[in-house]
């Protein structure tokens, strides 16, 4: 039996991260992957679909070259060449991964992994200890009883990432960030996306002005947008796939070549010995406490599979955590009040803490401060007015409750909210501290000073 300090089970955003930082600390760490280095994330996530969104960037800025003064006669898409990149792209990050196990010093043991009673892993008859464990299995697309994947016709994110052929039409359901996601793909692409939403606006965890912002958007490309109607049946028999729908006026079927169901996500925690272990789950989630610890000791759990945020960020900063805390680090919880998410559609969504509704839901007198970019220089410059920066301070203390924006490049603009807040800045000191002219970044600046009536170009 092969013994270490630490093995981590799973090798995504969470795992290889918990474990290149376990060994950093000293540990002798070995890491379990019964798929792919890198995980979901690298391989069929966060960075392969970013390189189809690339590519549905481009192929919008050719189709609107002669916005910019420049003439292109002839253009097409290849689609299956954009998927081959996509690839290409995970395959790249994929032995990046591998490089890093290589130079950490971190053991690799590829097979499936089960964990066993004593602080053990079985994979696939051979057996593995450590005095801690960390679970980092992550998650999976999730299936509705109404819509049942078949590969083929009824599919889930992985497969819309590889399909043989362009469908002309898709109905994709569910409007979070993947279903946002591959609506832009594939409606820039050029097929015809009807997206279904059942809660009362697209993107519903967003501010209720951000949902507006973005259904607008997607509104204008050309997309057709089903709010409050959920899809209660299907049928794949005939040549398309049809879906039964309900909204508010009633029953109607809507036909597709394809239906993408990206109605959220699914815990990979069968099969994996936890209740040979005795670890307490609840509601699809392994419970732990505020460092990651399970009710059994020497068992440790991150990521989708725990209570909290199911991002690729998260998952990371919560290993990191996990395994400083075990090396006896004085540190402090994560605090999920101050998770950034990103929705990488575009225009992009980026948001992090409160809303406007929670904020007053919550009792605090509040600030509004709004920039739109069509008063920006920078955004004008480029091409890119669509979207605004909004803002939620205190008004008793100057608190930065929130910040949500949405627009061209406002993914990478959000990390300014995060740091501000995670540093208690006020609204006043944003707005003494010099933002470079010109720039996008500067919407943050003046939607601060929107909020305290000091704005300068609106």
């Amino acid at each position: 039996m092969s013994k270490y300090d630490v093995i981590v089970l799973g090798s995504g955003p969470g795992g290889y991260v918990t474990a290149i930082r376990a060994s950093q600390l000293g540990f002798k760490t070995a890491v379990i992957e019964k798929e792919s280095l890198g995980g979901v994330c690298l391989n069929w996530g966060c960075i392969p679909t970013k390189a189809l969104l690339k590519s549905a960037q481009v192929f919008e800025y050719i189709k609107h070259a002669e916005d910019y003064g420049l003439k292109i006669d002839s253009y097409d898409k290849n689609f299956n060449a954009v998927v081959n990149r996509s690839r290409n792209v995970a395959e790249g990050m994929s032995k990046g991964v591998k490089f890093l196990m290589k130079k950490n010093k971190i053991d690799v043991i590829n097979g499936y992994g089960k964990l066993k009673p004593g602080k053990k892993v079985d994979v696939d008859g051979s057996e593995y200890s450590a005095e801690h464990i960390i679970i980092a299995t992550g998650a999976r697309s999730r299936e509705l009883p109404s819509i049942p994947q078949d590969g083929k016709k009824i599919i889930g994110y992985r497969k819309a990432m590889t399909l043989d052929n362009q469908p002309k039409k898709i109905i994709i359901v569910g409007s979070g960030a993947i279903g946002s996601e591959f609506a832009y793909f594939y409606n820039s692409m050029g097929t015809e996306v009807t997206l279904v939403e059942y809660m009362p606006r697209i993107v519903p965890l967003e501010d209720e002005e951000v949902s507006k912002q973005l259904e607008r958007s997607f509104k204008k490309s050309g997309m057709k947008i089903l709010t409050s109607t959920e899809v209660i049946g299907v049928d794949t028999s005939g040549e398309h796939v049809e879906a039964k729908i309900k909204t508010k006026k009633g029953e109607e079927s809507i036909k597709a070549d394809i239906i993408l169901s990206a109605v959220g996500i699914k815990t990979n925690i069968e099969n994996i010995g936890l209740e040979d272990v005795g670890i307490s789950t609840d509601k699809d989630k392994i419970l732990v406490n505020e460092f990651y610890e399970t009710n059994i000791p020497g068992y440790y759990a991150i990521g989708d599979i725990t209570h909290g945020p199911a991002l690729a960020h998260v998952a990371s900063a919560e290993g990191i955590l996990c395994v400083e805390k075990i090396a006896g680090h004085k540190i402090e919880p994560l605090d999920y009040e101050n998770i950034p998410g990103c929705t990488y559609c575009n225009p992009e969504v980026a948001s992090v803490g409160m809303t406007e509704a929670q904020a007053k839901k919550k009792g605090f007198e509040v600030k509004i401060g709004k920039f739109p970019f069509s008063a920006s220089g920078k955004a004008s410059a480029g091409g890119n007015t669509e979207g605004f920066v909004k803002v939620i301070f205190d008004a008793k203390y100057g608190e930065w409750l929130g910040c949500h924006m949405i627009g061209t490049g406002v993914t990478d603009m959000i990390a300014e909210a995060v740091l501000g807040r995670k540093l208690e800045t006020t609204g006043h000191e944003v707005l003494k501290a010099v933002h470079p002219h010109p720039t996008m970044s500067e919407a943050v600046m003046e939607a601060v000073a929107d909020a305290y009536d000091e704005v300068i170009h609106i």
